[in-house]
């Protein structure tokens, strides 16, 4: 038994911020964060919006493309780092939103990896035959943990979701995948608050040293893709779609360079989306899905590192 991806969705807030609004609430320039980043634009939920209702949204376009129902699904994942609340899981409250029962709901915390270890992990529980449908989100609101007055964060950082159905499949989809952690970087990409006695212990807000996430970026994003492609005895070049965490445009051409990945086949949102966390993933694929440039048998390869730092790949057939 193998299991394969069946629907695919996504959601973006209404609601677009442009390097030229953001002109207006910092120091900045949209030359300066376009040739730093690639970004151009980004969306932002509403106040009243929780992770769990751009969760949804995605969710209904995955299980329709999978030409099922919410009834169907055996199994809830939601890869977030701004879940609804401290607990239930954001997971929880996706599968009571989605008039769902009695199926295994839980989240997994990777940061930007999380959607890559999400997806690893109910490939175990379909491809084992623990279920049959799994619903796997990545789903992000970072606009609340950015501080708006720091212009080395707040600029890179978006709102959205997005949702895959993964099905068991006589024949192979997810090929297979790759999970690292290094905690002795945790200090190099947080957000250190934390609720205790009633109050917020220490920031609430990213912390990031760029250039550090910068070279470590590049490098494990590269060393991954050659794990999974060794692994499979394939080449970097026999991918037919490399679908990276859309965090920065010069990390994603650093990283195909050094693999000989031309950028043609590279999936890059990041300049309408920002950096969407664990949604990013999922959104770029839902994207390149949609508009016919994914086709059946293709060789996608999808790959995110994020605080921790945590890092992996999943390299499946379409």
């Amino acid at each position: 038994m193998y299991s394969r991806i069946t629907g695919t969705g996504s959601y973006l807030p209404e609601k677009i911020l442009t390097n030229h609004d953001l002109e207006k609430m910092v120091e900045t320039s949209d030359e300066w964060i376009r040739s730093r980043t690639g970004i151009t634009q980004r969306h932002i939920a509403n106040t009243d919006q929780k992770a769990s209702d751009l969760a949804l949204f995605a969710s209904q376009e995955a299980i329709k493309a999978a030409n099922i129902t919410s009834k169907d699904l055996d199994l809830i994942i939601v890869a977030t780092t701004t879940p609804d609340m401290t607990f239930p899981s954001t997971a929880c409250i996706l599968q009571d939103k989605l008039g769902v029962d009695n199926c295994p709901a839980f989240d997994v915390q990777a940061v930007c990896s999380g959607f890559v270890y999400a997806l690893a992990t109910a490939d175990k529980f379909v491809s084992s035959g623990k279920c049959r449908n799994a619903l796997v989100v990545g789903s992000e609101i970072y606009s609340k943990i950015l501080d708006w007055n720091d212009r080395n964060t707040c600029v890179l950082f978006g709102d959205g979701a997005g949702a895959v159905v993964l099905s068991q499949s006589e024949a192979p989809g997810i090929l297979s995948s790759h999970l690292h952690a290094s905690g002795r970087y945790k200090d190099v990409l947080s957000v250190s608050g934390s609720i205790g006695d009633g109050a917020i212990q220490g920031s609430p807000y990213i912390n990031m040293d760029g250039g550090a996430v910068f070279k470590f970026a590049v490098k494990v994003l590269e060393d991954v893709v050659r794990e999974a492609t060794e692994e499979n005895k394939l080449q970097p070049s026999d991918i037919d779609w490399l679908i990276p965490h859309q965090a920065n445009v010069r990390i994603i051409r650093s990283t195909a360079q050094k693999l000989g990945i031309p950028l043609d086949k590279v999936v890059v949102t990041v300049d309408k989306h920002g950096n969407t966390s664990a949604a990013s993933i999922p959104l770029a694929l839902d994207i390149a899905v949609k508009d016919g440039r994914i086709c059946k048998d293709q060789l996608v390869l999808l790959e995110g590192v994020g605080g921790g730092f945590t890092w992996g790949a999943v390299l499946l057939r379409w």
